[in-house]
Formats: structure tokens, C-alpha cells, sequence
């Protein structure tokens, strides 16, 4: 368990050491209030098409937006 001082001071140190598999505690006050963990990503190959068919462009996509919609970015 380290504080969050500590924490801020050596952050690239404590990375590497996470990286290697260390779970690390972080305490505000001697009161646990992080813990900085490894990330494991799980990379799944993209896949063409996967969502083919779930949206429908509609045909009205490229009209002008209607004049209160419009006028709700300038509000």
C-alpha cells in the first residue's frame, strides 16, 4: 500500500511494476482508496459487416435540420 503522494511522484516506476503483475494499493490517509491493476485486452479481430443491417439510413438523413433544432445549438 502506498499513498497518493508517493503514487504521484513515481507513477512510471509503479507502472512498470504493474505491468510485471503487481497490484498496488493506493491509500489516502492510511484508508485504501484505489488499486492500480494490470490491464489485460482481449483483441478480438474486427469483423467486415458484423452489424450489417442493424441501422437503416433514413432518407431524410441529409436535409437541413428543422429551425429549433437549430436553434437549440445557439441557445
Amino acid at each position: 500500500m502506498i499513498n497518493v503522494h508517493e503514487a504521484k511522484t513515481n507513477l512510471s516506476q509503479l507502472l512498470r511494476r504493474v505491468a510485471m503483475g503487481e497490484e498496488i494499493v493506493i491509500a489516502r490517509s492510511g484508508r485504501p482508496v484505489a488499486r492500480l491493476t494490470r490491464y489485460d485486452s482481449v483483441d478480438e479481430p474486427r469483423v467486415e459487416g458484423r452489424d450489417a443491417g442493424l441501422f437503416t439510413v433514413p432518407d431524410d438523413f441529409t436535409d437541413p435540420l428543422p429551425v429549433d433544432t437549430l436553434e437549440g445549438f445557439y441557445a
